[in-house]
């Protein structure tokens, strides 16, 4: 080989190299400690024999950085870059630059996680709260989550809190307006068929005519007009039904708020409020409700509580709610929201603050009137006599009026027989509507935007005078304070600067898979020719994505060994929801639709089981063995008593409890041979790529958690997308979509998400992690994941138990720390444990899951060893300190511990406490250097659920 070769070889493995933590020699040294010659050696004592792949992966060789931005590039050119007026609950909206730079391009905003340790997210959590406080201000109601993953997934939450809360009981019938945009009425159809509910679409007037727990209406509706609803609400609320309403966020800066109709639920996309469409996410929803069904909402509630020393704190209120805790019998499955869009939203509307909107809203309409007033005159019928940014326009030749709109590169909504579809947005211009004026009413006309303008002052009220808005919104502070840049830099960093993100430290959550989002993959999110394209624009638009995603596909489909995959689902548990929709059509196919048992082993994520509920499916609960494993006999037992009713299995591979088991062949094997399918959760396939695949083991579906695997961040708490893989026989089963037919034979089967490929605009991060790395590179990732897990399992296993292990003693990727027995001896709990690692500057590995009492630990294959030593000296010294307290030579009332996290305002203080202030905030020498300060110290849960406070008041108004 020459020096030429050579050096290319090397440059190709140069990005393997930058996203694998350790390098040769610290995995030599590791690996010495651990008593193995080689990372094989390793592999070989970890993973069963009889489910390694018997070939390497079919990837090819690794692109390099320059390469691959450059391949993505030329794939990205494919796609055209029309102007829309599709509408249809997506528009063009422009990112503020100083939000584009400093929060969706920054890793102190993208690589944080969920904030279920508030102590260090007082950040995030001070934007979702501004977030709620919008969504209060506009939908006029009581209470707002902090996000859920979209309009049409939004409205099928509304629809399940109907039925929970509804007192008309006995009544099975749920209402869609007919105007409801097409992909939410999808996607609301599917969740009903799953529940088992009726669907009644009709007119948006005739709602209150039929005996129905719910209802859905939109404001405006999907073609434009804008109804008062008002009558129609109380009628339904008359029969005791609940009525939702789906909202257009900016439109509510003109309209009477939904909450003042007399809604009950108020939902919509935030997308408009600064986030680019990007072929259809990811993109925040709103949801608001009235204060009597708080505990029935479903998404993350932040509240306000007090933290030790009686400061005001934020908190994710009422956790008991989420299926981590409630399991299947959880409000909704609420894994993802989408934190990272829900706070450029509010960023948007902070910066912009109520009268910048106001006249981007104004602007907007007011462009509408021009056209209208011009069509009009032009001779040309409109559908509707009310709007605010959407007409629909009879034409009589619409070929002709299509052939000359995409002669011009615009693109015009085409669904409705017989019109046309246009819907403007802040990017609208005077040239825009001259170019609508040309399209419809040919060359030559006489219509001038400028003559127009001052005619629309004297004309008719497009929005009625009864649903003008009238009620100041957005009045706090907050959103009348950061209009200038400088501000708004200041103010974003300030908020940086309290959430620990990936960017000063490794993030060792067990299951959830912090690793490196890598700067070269996150740059084409924010290319215009993936942003700027509407999920809905004709597919010969989007060759560039059809192009990435099909190749994306493909490895996928290498990599887990399936045969098809499908993009649509956007989270991790929607994933599951949609595959396990797919085994349930399935069944039904084949005449066996009274199959609805579901097998979850009871160390599974919680997760699982909120989803089987979601499918209508019946959960039974496997146990598990001394060791953690599936409990064979309890399996086979179940599996056969139950065979003519059981629907599936749900098993996490490596398990939950973080070890290879070894039955897993025989586990699939069972439920096959009693007529079940397998699905196999792909939460832990960063333990699995390039060694064995789900495909290989013998399950029948799962799904990609792109947002841990393959690199995709998890943005504070979202966004994610959860793609799943099937074997051909359930392939013609998986999700559709009604506006955009799919490829395959699924093309008529409901939706599950709103968009068509989900958050696609995330999936060139994934596409460029995979073609980096190469087959090799996959590989090797898992392979130093495994390496990391047990070099840190080994350190820290003579200081703290290491609950389960596999053959050898070894661990998978992830290992699980049990405190139950320093808790008994020394009445030091788990929590007081992950409080303490945020005084080292550390964030808490997972908590009491998926054992109570314990910490989950996975470092990824991305940290080096150094980071992984800082990590363990850490646990170390907390061991020590809990030493001190077994030798009674701290209380337990009074010890770092118990009183962790300490802040800058404790140690500048007045000091009480039996240890010192250095031994509180730099407990080893090394976290000088590189100090996180917690802003807030130890919260207190139970205040803030007993007095829940969801809102932005006045910090004066809380104390």
């Amino acid at each position: 080989m020459t020096n030429a070769s050579l050096s290319a070889l090397e440059q190709k493995q140069d990005f393997i190299r930058r996203h694998i933590g350790p390098g040769a020699d610290e995995q030599q040294a590791m690996l010495q400690q651990l008593g193995a010659e080689s990372v094989d050696e390793l592999i070989h004592q970890t993973v069963p024999n009889d489910i390694r792949l018997p070939a390497p992966l079919q990837i090819g060789e690794p692109k390099t950085e320059v390469e691959a931005l450059n391949y993505l590039k030329t794939m990205a050119s494919q796609n055209q870059i029309f102007r829309s007026h599709i509408g249809m609950g997506y528009t063009n909206t422009h990112t503020p630059n100083v939000i584009l730079r400093n929060v969706l391009e920054n890793p102190g905003w993208y690589t944080a996680y969920t904030p279920y340790q508030p102590e260090i997210a007082q950040g995030r959590l001070e934007m979702l709260l501004n977030f709620q406080q919008m969504t209060m201000d506009l939908t006029g109601l009581d209470l707002a989550s902090a996000s859920l993953l979209d309009e049409s997934t939004a409205a099928a939450e509304a629809m399940a809190l109907a039925k929970r809360v509804s007192k008309n009981k006995k009544c099975n019938t749920f209402f869609i307006a007919d105007d409801v945009h097409p992909q939410t009425i999808d996607v609301v159809k599917t969740r009903a068929e799953a529940f088992g509910f009726d669907i009644e679409v009709g007119p948006w007037q005739q709602a209150g005519e039929h005996n129905v727990f719910g209802a859905l209406l939109q404001y405006p509706g999907t073609t434009g007009a804008v109804h008062d609803l008002t009558e129609v609400i109380a009628a339904i609320q008359a029969q005791k039904g609940i009525v939702a309403v789906a909202a257009d966020i900016l439109a509510l800066m003109l309209l009477k708020s939904p909450g003042e109709l007399g809604a009950d639920v108020v939902l919509g996309s935030a997308q408009r409020f600064g986030v680019p469409m990007g072929y259809g996410g990811p993109h925040a929803a709103f949801f608001a409700t009235r204060d009597a069904y708080k505990r029935s909402l479903p998404g993350r509630i932040i509240g306000v509580s007090k933290d030790a020393s009686g400061n005001v704190a934020l908190r994710m209120a009422m956790q008991t709610r989420e299926q981590h805790i409630r399991r299947e019998k959880a409000n909704s499955n609420i894994c993802t929201a989408q934190v990272l869009l829900a706070n450029m939203a509010a960023f948007y509307a902070i910066y912009h603050g109520p009268e910048g909107l106001k006249t981007i809203a104004n602007r907007v309409h007011r462009l509408t009137s021009i056209l209208a007033l011009g069509l009009t005159q032009g001779g040309l019928k409109l559908a509707n006599n009310t709007w605010f940014d959407t007409l629909l326009v009879a034409v009589d030749d619409k070929d002709a009026v299509v052939e000359a709109a995409t002669a011009k590169k615009i693109n015009l909504r085409l669904d409705v027989s017989g019109h046309v579809g246009i819907t403007f947005d802040e990017t609208t211009t005077a040239a825009d509507v001259a170019q609508l004026f040309d399209i419809l009413l040919g060359q030559g006309h006489d219509k001038s935007v400028q003559v127009l303008d001052s005619q629309v002052i004297d004309g008719a009220p497009a929005i009625p005078a009864a649903l003008q808005r009238q009620d100041e919104v957005l009045t706090l502070p907050v959103f009348n304070r950061y209009h200038s840049e400088t501000e708004m830099l200041r103010y974003i960093k300030r908020l940086e600067n309290k959430d620990l993100a990936l960017n000063h430290s490794m993030i060792s959550l067990g299951s959830c898979t912090m690793k490196l989002n890598a700067t070269a993959e996150m740059i084409p999110v924010t290319w215009p020719e993936f942003g700027q394209l509407h999920p809905f624009c004709p597919r010969e638009q989007a060759k560039g994505y059809d192009a990435m995603m099909a190749e994306l596909s493909d490895w996928l489909i290498n990599i887990t060994g399936y045969d098809a995959l499908l993009m649509q689902p956007n989270s991790g548990a929607q994933g599951e929801y949609a595959g396990l929709l797919a085994i349930r059509k399935y069944h039904e196919s084949r005449g066996d639709g009274h199959r609805n048992i579901c097998l979850i082993p009871q160390s599974a994520h919680g997760t699982n089981p909120a989803s089987a509920q979601m499918a209508s499916m019946k959960v039974v609960v496997v146990a598990c063995d001394a060791d953690g494993n599936i409990d064979l006999a309890d399996l086979r037992e179940k599996a056969e008593s139950m065979a003519e009713q059981l629907s599936c299995l749900m098993v996490t591979y490596p398990s939950t409890h973080g070890v290879y088991e070894e039955t897993i062949r025989e586990v699939c094997d069972i439920v096959h041979a009693n007529g079940g399918q397998v699905y196999l959760d792909g939460a832990n396939m960063n333990a699995q790529v390039g060694l064995t695949s789900p495909g290989f083991i013998g399950a029948d579906v799962s799904h990609l958690n792109l947002h841990k695997t393959f690199c995709i961040p998890h943005g504070g708490g979202g966004p994610g997308m959860g793609p799943i893989g099937v074997k051909q026989h359930l392939a013609p089963f998986v999700a559709g979509h009604a506006v955009i037919k799919m490829d395959g034979e699924h093309k008529d089967n409901g939706a599950v998400s709103a968009a068509p490929y989900g958050s696609a605009s995330i999936l060139p991060i994934s596409w460029a992690y995979i073609a980096m790395m190469g087959s090799t590179g996959l590989k090797q990732a898992t392979e130093i994941a495994i390496l990391n897990a047990n070099y840190l399992a080994d350190r820290l296993k003579d200081h703290f138990p290491v609950l389960y292990t596999g053959r050898n003693g070894r661990v998978a990727h992830e290992c699980i720390l049990d405190i139950r027995p320093l808790k008994e001896a020394s009445g030091i709990t788990e929590m007081d444990i992950a409080k303490r690692l945020m005084d080292y500057g550390f964030h808490a590995p997972t908590m009491s899951f998926p054992v109570a009492g314990t910490l989950m630990v996975e470092p990824t294959e991305s940290e080096a060893k150094p980071e992984l030593d800082r990590f363990a000296d850490a646990m170390i010294a907390i061991r020590n300190e809990i030493h001190k307290v077994e030798a009674g030579d701290w209380s337990l009332e009074d010890n770092p511990l118990v009183h962790a996290p300490h802040t800058q305002q404790n140690v500048m203080g007045e000091w009480t406490h039996s240890y010192s202030r250095e031994t509180a905030v730099f407990p080893l020498p090394e976290v000088a250097n590189n100090k996180f300060w917690p802003t807030v110290n130890r919260i207190d849960d139970v205040h803030g659920d007993r007095n829940l406070v969801c809102s932005c008041a006045p910090i004066s108004d809380y104390m």
